[in-house]
């Protein structure tokens, strides 16, 4: 009903009561009527004035109820029905924010970095998933606490109190992991945290180095040896015999080296190389007369060689390239011989997975390697004993070689060894390498 309609009927309804009242008639000039018309304006202002005072109490109690019956109609309708129309939009502005909120925050919790929210005065506000793992945190516990009371480095205490954000901290909140992390100021004093662990990319660093220095040294060593053999030939007057006993060891070094630059520009091959297409299948018992010519060079008299291979693999058929799996597998037998006593036997077993696979091992019985060598036999260069390795002819580069064929094959490389029992190489090769007949 309209505020000039309700106006009316009161009004009306107060003349009425009144000329009823006084017994005059109906006129237009009777006091009885004005009376009546100004009670019943009164009446409607103060029906308007309980509809505004309920309005009031709603929106002050609370804006998300419904809005009650009385206020639906009434002179404060239009206003409380546009207000609730208002709190609807902004409830669903609200509901908005907070589902792009919560999209942004499980972004951050997939992020490979660690991410921390901290206070002006460095308290763990939040932090993702990432950051727990890198720094040992728990948010239900952790927040609200000092960064700098649960991150103890002494690298990072020192980072968080110079205030120098400028740069990143490399810090090792545990053995063996290397972590970057960078603060960032923002709004209020706040500060961003963020961490990425950097340890791959500090290993490949020094791994790079290393290998410099370790090509450098391998190569300055037989060149400082043909340079001083040069320089007494060409300054003492030798005898013939001497003379042939100074260019055979001339011969050797050049020869080592020509042997490291051979390993080296291999192994990069293997390295650019696809990973497919491979060559057709070829045959295992071919591969094995192949690799027997190739260690004569360096087999000694009074080794012994023994192939144990499993019935059903001696006409076996491998899917690959065969000049690598021959490399591979010299490889092993060479270091086998090399290493090995005299008249120790050296064996290499072939024989089925049963996975359906491949395994060519070789055994010796030499003096074994200490189990802490075990995992980086494999790196560039890398010898147990330095000396010994040179005396023997190695390059460094023969088990790197091998671990890339073996992954370049989707295979692997098993090594089992015990000091003064021994050691066992493996390559493992998987059944889609592998065509046994039955």
């Amino acid at each position: 009903m309209s505020r000039l309609a309700l106006w009316l009927a009161l009004s009306a309804v107060g003349a009425g009561v009144l000329l009823w009242a006084s017994g005059d008639g109906f006129t237009w000039l009777n006091p009885a009527l004005w009376a009546g018309l100004w009670l019943g304006s009164g009446a409607a202002w103060l029906l308007d004035a309980h509809h505004w005072r309920r309005l009031r109490e709603w929106l002050g109690q609370n804006t998300r109820t419904e809005l009650p019956a009385s206020l639906e109609n009434g002179p404060a309708a239009a206003a409380s029905n546009r207000i609730r129309r208002l709190l609807q939009r902004r409830d669903r502005d609200v509901e908005a924010a907070k589902a792009q909120l919560a999209e942004f925050l499980a972004a951050i919790q997939v992020s490979p970095n660690g991410v921390v929210l901290l206070s002006a005065d460095a308290r763990i506000e939040w932090c993702n998933t990432t950051a727990a793992h890198h720094f040992g945190l728990q948010l239900e516990r952790d927040v609200a606490q000092l960064v700098g009371n649960l991150i103890r480095n002494p690298d990072f205490q020192e980072y968080l109190l110079h205030g120098d954000y400028a740069r990143e901290a490399i810090i090792e909140p545990r053995s063996a992991t290397r972590l970057a992390v960078q603060l960032h100021r923002y709004a209020h004093g706040r500060m961003l945290m963020l961490s990425r662990d950097v340890t791959a990319i500090e290993q490949a660093a020094q791994m790079r180095r290393d290998f410099v220095a370790n090509v450098s040294h391998e190569i300055r060593t037989p060149l400082t040896v043909l340079h001083g053999f040069i320089e007494t030939l060409q300054n003492l007057t030798l005898s013939a015999q001497e003379q042939q006993r100074y260019l055979a060891l001339m011969a050797q070094q050049s020869q080592r080296m020509q042997d490291l630059v051979t390993d080296l520009l291999a192994l990069s091959k293997l390295e650019s190389l696809p990973n497919a297409p491979f060559d057709p299948a070829f045959s295992l018992r071919e591969s094995l007369l192949k690799i027997e010519q190739q260690i004569q060079q360096i087999r000694r008299p009074d080794a012994i060689l023994t192939i144990n291979s499993a019935p059903n693999t001696q006409n076996a058929m491998l899917l690959g390239v065969e000049s690598e799996i021959v490399s591979a597998l010299t490889n092993l037998l060479t270091n086998a011989v090399r290493y090995s006593p005299p008249d120790a036997p050296i064996e290499l077993r072939i024989e089925t997975q049963a996975h359906g696979g491949l395994s060519l091992s070789v055994i010796d019985q030499g003096p074994g390697i200490e189990a802490h060598h075990l995992p980086r036999l494999t790196e560039r260069f890398y010898r147990v004993d330095a000396g010994r390795s040179r005396e023997a002819g190695g390059t460094g580069l023969g088990l790197a070689i091998v671990k890339t064929v073996m992954l370049r094959h989707g295979g692997q490389l098993q090594i089992d060894s015990a000091v003064g029992q021994g050691s066992c190489f493996t390559l493992v090769l998987p059944a889609n390498r592998v065509v046994v007949p039955q």
